[in-house]
């Protein structure tokens, strides 16, 4: 329980596949049921050609840091597109979603400020995350 250092493919894949959240893999990396850490849980989130993260909210900040593929993020009404090397600041209370818009992976690392990704409620809209 006291790793610090975590690689990419460690953690246990979990998988959305639904009408409400979208369709995507995560692997949660660091939290405080996995880690010796708290105040900020991170992972990396993984979404084939077409797959989504359907458009949501959550108290907890969080950032993005796009590591492979082609995208887009709806941030409130934006639509922004991302690619390998973007950043994205979503703020606490922001309504935000992902897409996999390219023809290879689209790979997102993410940070939340919460101690553990159990602790996040997210809140889905009922819309899709938008055009794309």
């Amino acid at each position: 329980m006291d790793e610090l250092v975590r690689g990419h493919d460690d953690g246990d894949p979990e998988r959305w596949d639904d009408a409400v959240g979208g369709t995507l893999t995560f692997r949660a990396l660091f939290g405080r049921t996995l880690t010796a850490t708290s105040d900020l849980t991170a992972g990396v989130a993984e979404f084939a050609p077409g797959e989504h993260l359907a458009a949501h909210w959550h108290h907890a900040a969080e950032i993005y840091l796009v590591t492979a593929g082609h995208g887009t993020v709806r941030l409130g009404d934006d639509l922004l597109d991302v690619r390998a090397g973007s950043t994205v600041f979503v703020p606490g209370g922001r309504v935000h979603g992902v897409r996999n818009t390219g023809v290879t992976p689209l790979s997102v690392f993410y940070v939340l400020a919460a101690d553990d990704v159990a602790d996040v409620a997210y809140h889905f809209t009922g819309d899709d995350h938008g055009p794309g």
